[in-house]
């Protein structure tokens, strides 16, 4: 699964030159493509606040992007040189050749990223379903993978939360393009609120700003042709994924990495369930867990600096940066 291939990287400016709508860059990032064959997925950078540190890479959950590491970046830049991945289909990355969006085909992205780069070993962190495509991506290709941070996980669960429920049905052939009807007059704003209810522990952590932004890449999104079928393959690969027994099953993988791995959970959430950390943290050996009461989904955004510090706190123990 190794590569050799030479990444081609274009700017921000250039790769959205042709888009209506600009992706939102932050203050301190760097927006770049990276084209490798039948494959092109945009990268996020955050750089090291000095020279020699080590790198690290971030990987979105489903219906994410990069944007959802912009929070915890800047504040492990002072231990990492960090890079966020738009995963194929998300974010600002276009949908792959092949139209694979299985956890295989996302770590198989992942895994070509870092080898054509040469970045590796890296500090991983993966949310949800970037949680999932990290573990395999440390299972199967140890050497590109230094410490592994989890922050709620997409593993197979064998009874699902019913607010997870229609996530879940969006991998059920022709429900995306119903549901897509079916809400075509709800406005950016509305689809927004509703993923953050689903998502935040407390909805009310989110700042005018933040929903501003965060309504604004909502109507770029929707206006990508791809962007229902992307989330329904997605969604089909995720359901797949905790099908898939013997040795390819994530359980199985989880307990191959070797790698240091940080668990993240929050108590609130709505997605993957609390009572799947326990399991966690005896799958992964010698793995640390962090447990956030009042968090939901993506504890990265809503406790950035809780999460910041436990992310240093493996950093160091693994011999600093």
């Amino acid at each position: 699964m190794s590569s050799t291939e030479l990444p081609e990287t274009r700017t921000a400016a250039a790769s959205s030159a042709s888009r209506t709508r600009a992706v939102r860059v932050a203050e301190g990032e760097e927006l770049r493509s990276v084209a490798l064959p039948g494959l092109t997925l945009t990268v996020r950078a955050r750089p090291g606040n000095r020279p020699g540190l080590p790198p690290a890479l971030y990987v979105h959950g489903l219906g994410g992007s990069s944007q959802n590491w912009s929070a915890l970046m800047p504040l492990l830049a002072d231990h990492v040189d960090g890079e966020a991945v738009d995963l194929p289909g998300f974010g600002d990355s276009p949908p792959p050749d092949d139209g694979n969006y299985s956890v295989t085909g996302h770590a198989r992205a992942v895994i070509r990223l870092l080898d054509a780069g040469g970045r590796g070993p890296v500090h991983l962190l993966g949310n949800s379903l970037g949680g999932a495509v990290a573990t395999r991506v440390a299972a199967v290709r140890p050497d590109l993978v230094r410490t592994l941070t989890l922050v709620s996980p997409a593993l197979p669960e064998l009874r699902a939360q019913r607010t997870a429920w229609p996530t879940a049905l969006l991998a059920v052939p022709g429900v995306a393009s119903f549901f897509a009807r079916l809400t075509k007059d709800w406005t950016a704003e509305q689809r927004v609120k509703g993923v953050l209810a689903l998502c935040y522990g407390d909805p009310g952590l989110v700042t005018d700003e933040g929903l501003r932004d965060a309504v604004e890449e909502m109507e770029r999104r929707l206006e990508l042709p791809y962007f229902w079928d992307v989330m329904a393959r997605s969604s089909r690969g995720i359901v797949d994924a905790y099908t898939l027994g013997g040795q390819h099953g994530l359980w199985r993988q989880a307990e191959r990495v070797l790698a240091p791995t940080l668990l993240v959970y929050g108590r609130r959430d709505r997605l993957v369930s609390y009572r799947m950390a326990r399991r966690a943290a005896a799958a992964f050996r010698g793995s640390r867990l962090l447990t956030l009461p009042e968090a939901g989904h993506v504890a990265m955004m809503e406790y950035p600096e809780t999460v910041a510090q436990a992310v240093r706190d493996l950093i160091a123990d693994d011999g600093g940066s």
